[in-house]
């Protein structure tokens, strides 16, 4: 449900209702669908799906692409072995939308391992850390607290992906 949160309330522009679950599991559906290579039902597809987990409600990179291609969005995935000191981070906002990072967290004493999604969005010129898991969004004081940050994530296996305004 974190990635529908981010979704909803941050990444497109305060839009109520941008993205619902039921609008989520459309394109997770059409992906597998579309998908040339999809997998033979079985009882358990029912939980276990290629593009969307009914037990954690996470979905996967693929529907949160498809879901932000079709509100006019391009998303970018940043090399990771460049670092972060390539991402434009002074992009107008015009330009760069935001940030979404895909982490790897271990929770309860390290005996699940799962990925979380993380959105950075600069609004009005100040960069914020908009993780669901946080009480409240947390500001960076600048840019270069913005590049430590997304560095010490890849370093520790963070994928990092540019949302673009426009097309590229």
């Amino acid at each position: 449900m974190g990635l529908l949160l981010i979704y909803e309330e941050y990444f497109i522009k305060q839009q109520k209702d941008a993205f619902t679950r039921a609008s989520l599991n459309e394109i997770a559906e059409k992906l597998v669908i579309d998908d040339p290579n999809k997998v033979t039902w079985t009882p358990l597809s029912v939980l276990f799906k290629p593009h969307h987990n009914a037990i954690t409600g996470n979905y996967d990179i693929n529907v949160l692409m498809a879901a932000l291609e079709g509100k006019g969005k391009s998303v970018i995935w940043h090399d990771r072995r460049n670092g972060a000191s390539l991402i434009n981070l002074d992009a107008s906002e015009d330009t760069l939308m935001g940030i979404v990072l895909n982490l790897s967290v271990r929770k309860y004493g390290g005996l699940w391992k799962s990925r979380h999604w993380v959105t950075l969005k600069r609004i009005d010129g100040i960069w914020y850390n908009l993780d669901s898991d946080l009480e409240a969004p947390e500001t960076f004081k600048d840019n270069e607290e913005v590049r430590e940050f997304l560095d010490y994530m890849i370093g520790h296996g963070g994928e990092v992906l540019l949302v673009m305004n426009d097309k590229q």
